[in-house]
């Protein structure tokens, strides 16, 4: 009779147990077909399950622990950007999706000296975006108002929108200035750092060649501490004004911080987007007695002076 009774119980517990495993199974199957709010494409970078995951919950995905074992089920996903389509998804069909489908992709360059306004300007149209648009999540996202894109060749999928391309064109700039900031000064101090981009973008227009970088730097440097206003051509080309001749009569109306003929200092913001070699030479500028520059127009480089004396005798030969 006991051992009747002992069985019963057994069983009792066994079904219980039963019952336990089931509502658990039948919770994930249910937490898995809850649909997701997704974008188009998503960006995914190398690493292990546990860090995609993370970055997914990063970027307001919602992700737990069941997605993460689902992943490991499902297969590795593929770095890169992957597009997930316009569909409605659940999360299964997400974590799926994760795996095996891949972005067309769009090259676009930024090159050095180039503004952002006229780099949205010019891409906006191959990635079917509105370049209104595309400054507006700029000005949002970023800290500064330019100089924060680091010039690449880079793959952006068809499908993106305006606010993801400028989240990752930002993203990856970043990382890739902290880099060179942490190798030249073992730190990353945001506002000192964009002090050097400052300078580094008015060398960036100036300069005729890299080479020519670190003079032009030693120049800003030198007339800066005898209190000399820059009046400089190049501070004039930000924005919409990129690739325009500045004038005598630009000079007079541009009362903006970028005008160095009329105020004195650095322009409160960068004049464009540059590059690692004329940041390095605004954090290491030549040692010159150079205070003046003038374009030979037969080589198409600058000629360096110290007086006003021989920089008027440049100019006229």
């Amino acid at each position: 009779m006991k051992k009747i009774i002992g069985n019963a119980k057994n069983l009792r517990i066994f079904l219980i147990c039963c019952d336990f495993v089931l509502i658990f199974l039948l919770s994930i199957f249910y937490y898995l077909l809850l649909p997701i709010k997704t974008n188009s494409v998503v960006f995914i970078s190398q690493g292990s399950v546990s860090k995609i995951i993370t970055q997914l919950d990063k970027n307001n995905y919602k992700m737990s622990s069941i997605d993460k074992y689902a992943l490991y089920f499902l297969g590795h996903p593929q770095s890169g950007w992957i597009n997930i389509g316009t569909n409605a998804l659940n999360r299964a069909e997400f974590l799926h999706k994760l795996t095996i489908a891949k972005a067309a992709l769009e090259t676009i360059t930024l090159i050095p000296g180039e503004t952002t306004e006229i780099f949205f300007h010019e891409l906006a149209p191959k990635l079917n975006l509105n370049a209104k648009t595309l400054m507006q999540e700029f000005h949002k996202q970023s800290p500064f108002k330019e100089g924060m894109l680091f010039p690449e060749t880079y793959k952006i999928p068809k499908g993106i929108t305006e606010e993801l391309l400028v989240k990752y064109l930002l993203a990856y700039s970043t990382n890739e200035f902290k880099k060179l900031s942490f190798k030249i000064f073992r730190e990353y101090n945001e506002k000192k750092w964009h002090e050097y981009i400052i300078i580094a973008s008015i060398i960036q227009k100036e300069a005729a060649d890299n080479e020519e970088m670190p003079i032009i730097s030693s120049v800003i440097r030198n007339r800066l501490k005898k209190g000399m206003k820059l009046q400089m051509d190049g501070t004039l080309n930000y924005g919409k004004y990129s690739h325009e001749k500045v004038t005598p009569q630009r000079i007079r109306s541009d009362n903006s911080s970028y005008n160095t003929y009329k105020f004195s200092g650095i322009p409160k913001e960068a004049v464009c987007n540059v590059s690692f070699e004329a940041i390095k030479a605004a954090i290491f500028p030549a040692k010159t007695e150079y205070l003046y520059f003038v374009r030979d127009k037969k080589t198409n480089k600058h000629i360096f002076t110290s007086t006003l004396k021989e920089h008027n005798k440049a100019i006229r030969n």
